[in-house]
């Protein structure tokens, strides 16, 4: 499989690149990016073509990879799908749910695959716990604590633009939903969100099977609190995300392998596109309701479609912005 990769970020060069130039099975086809010179380096340091026309890219290619802001990945992910492209995508898939809707449906009309790359969804350990738990069920309650130290600590996240705008919720937000909704079930309702300090969001959620969960979120705790913890509790007792110390290199590495295999296979990937979209409403859901509660308003009450996306809040309306970085 011929792959590219959109991005020069520093998760661009962290990441994508050296897995994708490390891959046996991928033939690594160039970079494109919104700063040409960035591109060009990336490329030089990993042995492959710089392009300065992302659709040229896009036509020399069978899939790409994408380290770009969600505003900006959403647009250009349409297009890629919209020239057959195959889609390995970074979390938050979009910034609003529209954008992740107008991915999601491109996905779908083009008939390309499509993985979203939630990291801990691609570290061995903490899947197998994952599938270990969704399998045993009967959970009461659960929840998830991701705490960055992205603003309070030497990060090279620091000067993201979209995570200084849209903060822990649509950065780490993600990490913690897709390990709670595969072991918990969807989420029916957002009953609770409330600020903390720095841009730290707590929320409570109702889920599908039964059970209500509470994620605490923050870029900005101090580094010596820094870390994720995920507990659910019901009638087996106590579980525990068990942390992994697999590198992200890994883990994308595997996530480029899921795509092959969706690809080759026409089946999807638990983390396509379609779930990056049911994680993008479910983080516009606590977003409203974070500004409701700032005006005195209730809970985020959500009617769910029988596909698990396209979640609609009565009597209010989503808000987004942009969220990854080039």
């Amino acid at each position: 499989m011929r792959i590219g990769l959109l991005g020069t970020g520093p998760w661009a060069r962290m990441v994508h690149a050296p897995a994708l130039s490390g891959h046996d099975g991928l033939d690594f086809a160039g970079v494109w990016g919104r700063r040409t010179a960035a591109a060009e380096e990336l490329a030089a340091r990993h042995g492959t073509r710089a392009y300065d026309d992302v659709d040229a890219l896009l036509a020399d290619v069978d899939a790409v990879a994408v380290a770009l802001p969600p505003d900006v990945q959403a647009e250009l992910a349409v297009r890629a799908a919209r020239a057959r492209c195959h889609l390995l995508l970074d979390k938050p898939l979009a910034a609003t749910v529209a954008g992740g809707r107008a991915v999601a449906e491109a996905v779908r009309e083009s008939e390309v695959a499509s993985v979203v790359f939630f990291t801990t969804r691609f570290q061995t350990a903490p899947q197998a716990w994952i599938d270990e738990q969704a399998k045993r069920g009967g959970w009461f309650t659960g929840r998830a604590q991701w705490l960055g130290a992205v603003f309070s600590g030497d990060s090279p996240f620091a000067a993201s633009p979209w995570r200084r705008e849209k903060g822990a919720l649509w950065d780490v937000g993600p990490h913690a939903l897709s390990v709670l909704l595969p072991v918990l079930g969807d989420v029916r309702r957002v009953s609770a969100a409330a600020p903390g300090p720095g841009d730290t969001v707590h929320a409570v959620l109702d889920h599908t099977g039964g059970a209500s969960s509470t994620l605490t979120l923050s870029l900005t705790a101090p580094p010596a609190a820094a870390g994720a913890t995920v507990e659910v509790r019901g009638a087996a007792g106590a579980a525990v995300l068990p942390e992994d110390s697999e590198e992200a290199v890994t883990a994308f590495t595997r996530a480029a392998d899921a795509l092959a295999d969706a690809a080759r296979t026409g089946r999807p990937h638990p983390c396509d596109a379609a779930f990056g979209l049911r994680v993008t409403e479910i983080l516009a859901d606590v977003e409203t309701l974070l500004d409701r509660t700032e005006h005195g308003f209730g809970a985020a009450d959500a009617d769910q479609s029988p596909h698990g996306v396209g979640v609609e809040i009565r009597d209010g309306a989503r808000g987004g912005s942009a969220a990854a970085a080039d």
